[in-house]
């Protein structure tokens, strides 16, 4: 058996894909470090780990900087029966510290394991699974297993209350259901471990499943442009398909059934052209009422709310933009909103919005599912703008329509109706040169420049970044309805 030790990190990393594991323990330099989105999901953790702490007042925190100190700490804490904070134990060649140890009856104690979920999942449960496993086999009586997850009904009323906050479910029977073959599975996994070469796991469910897998760009590394994972919605069809030894989209056999936007993307691939289907496009166009608003939110969702009467995870819009064409002959004017300061955005982003949005005329967005609840939440929030809002919901038009039926569509999207994808394919233009080019790394620099330690000058760079940023995405929206007309009108 291998000298290794097997961590709780490491044997779920086991349980999802065993090339996981075995680069884990072997090749760790292969794994990549967390992007900014990663590492601000751990940063949140860790707030909501902290703040857990306070639902046992008495516990005490153990210092992780020291591996084996936290461990002797452990053993010499457990004996004053006090809640603990990431208590260690290793015992044989398995290795776990829980995020709350607490003492209940004479002799027995408690597992609490926090998450920043909002529900309890399979994961979390083989999670402490093999937290029990390894307390009970160093000596310590276990009663019974909890979650704490994030209650996501909760609305900030002042500070933040813990008792509230978090939601805390008995989970011992369903922990001990997943417990049943683990010692197995263990052994199964120090065999990966020792051997000499890396296991050659397939492409597969399991690299998004329980998440996304970091390897994921290192195994995905050879394969071609249009591969089959980028069928549009393929799923297990894609995953069929490589097992099968298909790779590429324009290998797919005629026999093999694919829905008509895949077999559209296939037909596209293999005859490197671009499909229009000119009549629906006509018809979307012909929704359009003049003046136009072209209208896009970003927004923020931490997991911890920062403004009163808002819930975990809440989308709070801190910054819009707005192209207005007056009429098809006119030229654009462009408006937008970027809150300043540490108070909630929206009451200044709600006044800018309805002051500079008419009584009339199609509001576009792309996906207006995420403006329309962005307004829907503004309007419960600020009862006040309930009406004007109101107004405006039954004027959005949403751009992703055509795209989404594929009534236009080139093989450059890879499979996407997102803009992303669609506004290079359609337009040329990209997001390619900004600084800023997706809307999640637009809420981290949002709360960096809001929240963080950062200077005048560096502010303002930020914003400038997301000024751009959001200013294409309403000013692309605006030349792929130029370029859709132009089509059409050929």
């Amino acid at each position: 058996m291998s000298s290794k030790l097997l961590s709780k990190s490491k044997y779920l990393n086991g349980l999802q894909c065993p090339k996981l594991l075995w680069i884990s323990f072997n090749r760790p330099d292969l794994i990549p470090q967390p992007d900014a989105v990663t590492q601000n999901r751990f940063d949140q953790g860790n707030l909501v780990g902290n703040l857990a702490k306070q639902l046992f007042p008495q516990g005490v925190d153990i210092p992780t900087d020291d591996f084996m100190e936290n461990i002797r700490m452990t053993k010499e804490l457990l004996k004053q029966r006090k809640p603990l904070f990431e208590a260690a134990v290793m015992v044989g060649q398995r290795y776990s510290r829980a995020d709350i140890l607490s003492p209940v009856n004479e002799e027995e104690w408690d597992i609490i394991e926090v998450k920043s979920s909002t529900e309890v999942k399979d994961i979390n449960l083989h999670d402490v699974s093999f937290q029990k496993l390894c307390w009970e086999d160093s000596g310590v009586r276990i009663r019974k297993c909890f979650l704490a997850y994030i209650n996501n009904k909760y609305i900030k009323d002042g500070d933040i209350n813990p008792h509230e906050l978090f939601i805390l479910e008995d989970i011992s029977a369903r922990v001990e259901e997943v417990g049943n073959d683990i010692l197995n599975r263990i052994d199964e996994m120090f065999e990966i471990v020792i051997m000499a070469d890396c296991p050659e796991t397939p492409i597969g469910p399991q690299c998004d499943e329980p998440y996304e897998c970091a390897l994921n760009g290192f195994c995905r590394a050879n394969l071609p442009e249009h591969n089959v994972f980028t069928l549009y919605y393929g799923g297990k069809k894609a995953c069929e398909l490589y097992n099968l030894g298909i790779t590429e989209i324009a290998e797919i056999p005629p026999i093999f059934q694919l829905n008509e936007k895949q077999q559209i993307q296939r037909s596209c691939i293999v005859n490197n052209n671009t499909h229009l289907d000119r009549e629906r496009i006509q018809l979307f166009l012909g929704q359009l009422q003049y003046p136009l608003y072209f209208l896009d939110f970003e927004t923020f969702n931490t997991v911890i709310p920062l403004f009163d009467g808002t819930h975990p995870y809440q989308n709070i819009p801190f910054q819009f933009s707005l192209h207005i064409k007056e009429t098809p002959e006119s030229g654009l004017r462009h408006i937008s909103f970027l809150a300043k300061g540490k108070n909630d955005p929206r009451p200044d982003l709600l006044d800018s919005l309805s002051r500079n949005i008419g009584d009339s005329g199609s509001i576009v967005a792309y996906n207006k599912q995420f403006e329309e609840k962005v307004l829907k939440d503004l309007s419960i929030a600020f009862p006040e703008y309930a009406d004007r809002i109101n107004s405006m919901l039954p004027r959005f038009i949403d751009l992703l329509v055509p795209f989404r039926a594929f009534a236009y569509y080139n093989p450059s999207q890879k499979g996407s109706a997102s803009l992303k994808k669609v506004l290079p394919a359609v337009t040329g233009m990209d997001y390619m040169g900004l600084e800023i080019g997706k809307g999640d790394d637009a809420s981290l620099a949002y709360l960096d420049m809001t929240y963080g330690d950062l200077s005048d000058e560096e502010c303002l760079t930020i914003r400038e970044q997301l000024l751009a940023y959001c200013g294409l995405d309403t000013e692309g929206m605006v030349r792929i309805i130029e370029k859709l007309e132009e089509i059409t009108n050929k």
